[in-house]
């Protein structure tokens, strides 16, 4: 059972289809060599980043890491503008200077990843102790995978915000690899949600690939955290069905392992539950694919038509720079969107 209206799971669906539609086509741009840098794919996961971004509220902070689209297409980024972004055109968010998901948003609360893994955990901590301050219920919510989940800051950032009792949403999304080291080789722990245990907080457990359980955990998680009761850290069983990279070719993973894992699915998992429902029939999902088909053309036409930034700009941003970062916060980019 989900408290989701009909209209919400419908939404749902498109935010996952658009998640998988926008991969796919940045693959074939990956293969034209159009992408600017790597391309990390969410194949297999994206029901994880879909359900937990969509239990938060406006307001709230979120700071994906790079395999999280699903997370910040759900809070309203647009295709064009991760288009634009991995292509390094001077109409993406960062202007040109980055690529993937490597931006900002603050004015959709939508904070960029850190690459090294674990650090976003004692800064979105400080973001939600600054927030506490001015006398805001904000939530935040952060990425790690099970791998990630070694690395000291992630124990500092998540012991600070427990002792603190932040509103810190913690995601694990345990998906059997770090990189190529799998996950029996670099933790001891029956289950990562245990990790919880030593930090005071609750941990829980949830089916990565069902998007609706993903959402009603991570619901009461962040209705507990706005009421003053601290972090929640929500393991996310789900599975890599890509490489760590579009470069990677995944020889490390036991193909039977592999094939198991692509019947569960969380997208045609989801089409099935809909179907059963009522809320959703062939024509309507027709429909529905057609409209992010059309919107995901259009948007690559535009990244495409755009131009590489102008080298004269490059020191521009680098800096502090007053009316830059009140554009970058009310998230106007390039050409007033």
């Amino acid at each position: 059972m989900t408290r989701l209206s009909a209209d919400q799971l419908r939404d749902v669906y498109r935010l996952m289809l658009l998640n998988r539609v926008v991969e796919e086509r940045l693959v074939n741009l990956y293969r034209q060599n159009k992408v600017v840098g790597g391309l990390y794919r969410s194949l297999g996961q994206e029901a994880t980043s879909v359900g937990t971004a969509f239990a938060l509220e406006p307001g709230d902070l979120l700071a994906p890491l790079i395999r999280n689209l699903g997370s910040v297409l759900t809070r309203g980024i647009s295709a064009r503008d991760v288009i634009s972004q991995y292509m390094a055109k001077a109409s993406s968010p960062s202007l040109g200077k980055d690529g993937n998901l490597h931006f900002s948003n603050p004015g959709k609360g939508i904070y960029a990843p850190i690459s090294m893994l674990g650090t976003l955990f004692p800064v979105v901590a400080g973001m939600l102790l600054a927030e506490r301050l001015k006398g805001r219920r904000t939530v935040g919510m952060t990425y790690i995978g099970d791998g990630g989940t070694s690395v000291g800051a992630f124990h500092e950032g998540l012991n600070f915000a427990a002792v603190q009792k932040l509103p810190l949403i913690a995601i694990v999304e345990f998906n059997h690899w770090a990189y190529s080291t799998p996950y029996e080789k670099q933790c001891a722990a029956k289950t990562l949600a245990d990790k919880a245990i030593g930090y005071g907080i609750p941990g829980e457990v949830v089916d990565g690939n069902d998007v609706l359980a993903v959402y009603e955990v991570t619901k009461r998680a962040v209705d507990r955290a706005r009421a003053g009761g601290g972090p929640t850290l929500i393991e996310a069983k789900t599975y890599r069905l890509k490489g760590h990279a579009e470069h990677d070719p995944q020889a490390y993973v036991d193909k039977a392992e592999l094939e198991e894992w692509r019947q569960r699915d969380p997208l045609p998992r989801l089409e099935r539950f809909l179907e059963a429902a009522g809320v959703l029939d062939e024509g309507g999902r027709a429909r529905i694919l057609a409209g992010v088909q059309d919107e995901v053309d259009t948007d690559i036409a535009f990244a495409e038509a755009s131009p590489f930034p102008d080298p004269a700009l490059a020191l521009e941003g680098v800096y502090a720079d007053a009316e830059l970062t009140r554009r970058l916060h009310e998230g106007v980019f390039v050409g007033g969107r």
